[in-house]
């Protein structure tokens, strides 16, 4: 379906599909990058030469495949330009109803042929694919930040979906040299759902006063091997986009308790502090500011890994459960896409499911909340004596 002879087009010209366009680009295709707004396109017509420069620089590429990198990508901000695409891309803001409006759009001006995929990282595919004509050429192909570096991609097909779309979709992008993934259409797909508990549960320990943030963020990178704490990563996140995607999924399960925002957190996002980006966040980045030093107490630091690790099992269980992932890519997705030490569900046979469920009984019996049912399929496996591998 798809060939090098492909026209990739991609909408927004922001971080995130400046880095697909340089994805697909670099994999051999012409592509088409498309904004309204002029300033962002000459932005990112910038930053793409400083990024290929960079890449020369570290001997990754040669310059000669720079430039042809170079050349093979346009800046547009005319959408009649997509109408020789073979797929687009669109990677703009997290809004339904803009999206909506602009599918609807692009599948006006394009071939019959062209596949729409939206790199939505929470809403609803087939919401998005419902305000086309076609909902059967559109899907998700969910990248994460940088595109460029970051190697796994969602594939998310929507109700209406053809399969051979979704094949078709995921074959081509592993020929750019990425691993894919493929998840129902559900909020937060895989790893924006799995992942979750790794802040909420932090910020929970955290609002109870049990620990600080620098003695949780120390806790998890000692004992549990994670690169980052839960309080680094939501500040080099930014607030404004790890906030939200919390609270999109939890108005989009029906305000499950297990998805339930801080308000801490939303505090920081209402005064601004954004995080890194704007110099504070949960740390001061601030000149002349000091971080704080973590508590390091080792039953203390077990405990604040326990709980978040069996909470994060536990929504793995849930989703290979409800079918919305294979174990292998759950366990896929959570590597290659948040960069944990270790697949979830290949770890909850390490710790053992008896362990995991003893925790989250422990839990539920303590706080009588919703928010710590064990999920039926570990209660199961315990039963049967049975692992994920």
């Amino acid at each position: 379906m798809f060939t090098k002879d492909t026209i990739i087009g991609v909408v927004g010209s922001g971080a995130m599909g400046s880095g697909i366009a340089q994805v697909a680009a670099t994999a051999g295709h012409s592509t088409i990058i498309y904004d309204t707004n002029s300033t962002a396109l000459e932005k990112a017509k910038n930053n793409l030469t400083v990024s290929l420069n960079k890449l020369v620089e570290k001997q990754k590429i040669t310059a000669e495949k720079a430039q042809s990198i170079q050349q093979r990508i346009n800046f547009t901000n005319q959408i009649h330009d997509f109408k020789s695409c073979g797929l687009i891309i669109e990677a703009i803001i997290e809004n339904i109803e803009v999206k909506k409006t602009v599918f609807k759009e692009l599948e006006s001006i394009t071939k019959s042929t062209c596949v729409l995929a939206s790199n939505t990282s929470s809403l609803s595919i087939t919401s998005i694919a419902a305000a086309c004509q076609n909902p059967e050429k559109v899907l998700g192909i969910h990248f994460f930040n940088p595109a460029t570096i970051m190697p796994l991609v969602e594939i998310i097909p929507g109700i209406a979906t053809e399969n051979d779309i979704t094949l078709a979709c995921q074959t081509l992008i592993n020929s750019w040299g990425k691993t894919t993934v493929l998840a129902k259409d559900t909020p937060g797909f895989i790893v924006n759902r799995v992942a979750r508990p790794f802040y909420s549960e932090a910020l929970r320990i955290y609002d109870e006063q049990i620990a600080d943030m620098a003695t949780i963020d120390w806790a998890l990178k000692e004992y549990g091997g994670f690169k980052m704490g839960p309080f680094e990563l939501m500040d080099l996140i930014g607030h404004d986009v790890n906030y939200v995607v919390t609270e999109t999924v939890w108005t989009q399960f029906y305000y499950d308790p297990r998805f339930k925002p801080s308000l801490t957190q939303k505090r920081l996002l209402e005064a601004n502090f954004l995080g890194k980006k704007t110099g504070r966040g949960f740390y001061d980045y601030r000149e002349g500011k000091t971080m704080p030093e973590p508590k390091k107490d080792e039953v203390l630091g077990k405990y604040i890994l326990n709980r978040v690790l069996s909470m994060l099992i536990n929504e793995a269980a849930d989703t290979k459960y409800l079918g919305i992932a294979s174990a292998e890519d759950i366990d896929l997705a959570m590597t290659k896409g948040v960069n944990y030490p270790k697949g979830l569900l290949k770890w909850a046979d390490e710790i053992g499911l008896a362990t995991i469920q003893a925790t989250l009984n422990q839990l539920y019996q303590d706080y009588q909340e919703d928010r710590y049912r064990c999920c039926v399929l570990i209660n199961q496996m315990v039963k049967q004596a049975k692992r994920f591998y």
